[in-house]
């Protein structure tokens, strides 16, 4: 296995790399990424041409190669513990906890990452949860379970999502969950406002001052709804509030003389989940806005793994002196 500067990783369900564009931020260099969805590849392809992506189903990938990783991260799929599902965890089809620790099993990472919704923390999830963590202890892993709040790192958003971490215990003592940051993350007509004007629009003064608080969570939906829009009906009245129309997504921002409520672009959506402005999504608009919606906030993955990479290099430290 070619090695990369730096601590190493793999990163599974990766989807438009919103967590792994945050452990690169955090110093991370990826050894593969894995991913099933066709645009959600062209779309990491696109925009780290270096990175190795296996366009497949995780089921079938082997992490043997790759033995001596520094952490395995990803964020395995939610349906089977979202409050908008049916919450079937271990009976759901999709449920890919258990294919995480075997690939935990294959490599041995130093540490283990991976992120999915809040229903996860549900009191039906306990003995799920605690299944979890005997496994990994198994392993050699300390871990445990924390909620965290997009927006207390950064993020004009509240995107609270559960984050589960293992550190082998020879580094346990080392690691310490990410704090919040002492500055409020802009609102959305702060953050959003350039682009909102970009096209002349008159009335993007005045809509900056109506959205001003951070965004309610996007949501990408499943393939089975029929195009893009911000979320039920509850979600679409907190938009309705920061003058936004969540009824659906727009190619461009609006026009000189556009009057009424505009709706995002996908470019908005992204700049809301904390990507920077030159990433690139791949596929059309509603495959394009899934990827955004379903993604994990690079600033909140940066932060985590930041801690990580401290547990890790800590040890590194101790073995030189």
């Amino acid at each position: 296995m070619k090695r990369t500067t730096g601590p190493t990783s793999i990163e599974i369900c990766s989807g438009a790399g919103g967590q792994a564009l945050g452990l690169e931020m955090a110093g991370f260099g990826h050894e593969a990424l894995v991913e099933i969805e066709p645009p959600a590849c062209a779309t990491l392809r696109a925009n780290r041409p270096e990175w190795q992506v296996f366009e497949q189903d995780l089921r079938a990938f082997s992490a043997l190669h790759y033995k001596g990783i520094d952490l395995l991260a990803g964020g395995v799929p939610c349906p089977p513990f979202s409050k908008a599902g049916k919450q079937l965890g271990a009976d759901d089809e999709r449920d890919l906890f258990p294919e995480a620790i075997r690939l935990v099993d294959e490599c041995r990472p130093r540490a283990v990452m991976l992120e999915n919704v809040r229903g996860l923390l549900d009191a039906v999830f306990d003995d799920y949860r605690n299944k979890v963590e005997t496994q990994l202890k198994k392993l050699g892993y300390v871990s445990g379970w924390r909620l965290l709040n997009a927006s207390d790192f950064g993020v004009s958003q509240l995107r609270p999502r559960v984050i589960f971490v293992g550190i082998h215990k020879d580094i346990a003592g080392k690691f310490s969950w990410p704090e919040r940051l002492e500055d409020e993350p802009p609102t959305v007509g702060e953050l959003l406002h350039d682009l909102m004007a970009e096209r002349g629009w008159l009335g993007a003064e005045r809509w900056r001052e109506v959205a001003n608080t951070i965004a309610p969570t996007l949501v990408g939906g499943s393939k089975k709804h029929g195009g893009p829009d911000l979320g039920p009906t509850r979600a679409k009245r907190a938009w309705a509030s920061l003058g936004v129309d969540g009824m659906g997504i727009w190619d461009a921002a609006p026009d000189r003389d556009f009057v009424g409520m505009p709706r995002l672009t996908t470019r908005m959506a992204a700049r809301i989940q904390g990507f920077p402005d030159e990433w690139q999504f791949s596929g059309k608009k509603t495959a394009a806005y899934r990827q955004i919606g379903n993604a994990f906030p690079p600033p909140v993955a940066r932060a985590v793994a930041q801690q990580i990479r401290r547990a890790i290099t800590s040890r590194r430290m101790l073995k030189v002196a």
